[in-house]
């Protein structure tokens, strides 16, 4: 997967807004003004950086050589994913996926719900 794909399949999800909240080459996807993924656009390796359950933060990491704790984040809770290395599309998707919805369940219930649909 290359970033623009990542980056297309972000957005491709319901209410995703991006935006350069920290400098001009770090591109933040948030829904609901929440951050979910970050996409450095100026990385030698093109990965990006997901929330993650816990409960899969570190099994990824042994799995998948394309997985490695996130660069300037919380390693408990996020992993870097490489885009280029050895972990297939679907699966690099699933994972956008699942951060999203990792933010979506700590969003209120009344939010929450409208995603649920």
């Amino acid at each position: 997967m290359n970033i623009e794909e990542a980056r297309e399949y972000c957005l491709s999800l319901k209410n995703v807004t991006e935006c350069f909240p920290f400098d001009d080459v770090s591109l933040v996807f948030k829904v609901e003004n929440k951050m979910f993924a970050l996409l450095p656009l100026d990385a030698e390796e093109p990965y990006v950086a997901l929330k993650c359950s816990t409960d899969y933060t570190e099994e990824l990491r042994d799995r998948y050589n394309a997985i490695e704790p996130a660069y300037h984040f919380n390693k408990k809770y996020w992993n870097g994913v490489f885009l280029e290395r050895d972990m297939p599309n679907d699966e690099i998707r699933y994972w956008i996926q699942h951060s999203y919805r990792e933010v979506i369940a700590k969003l209120p219930k009344k939010i929450r719900e409208m995603y649920n649909e």
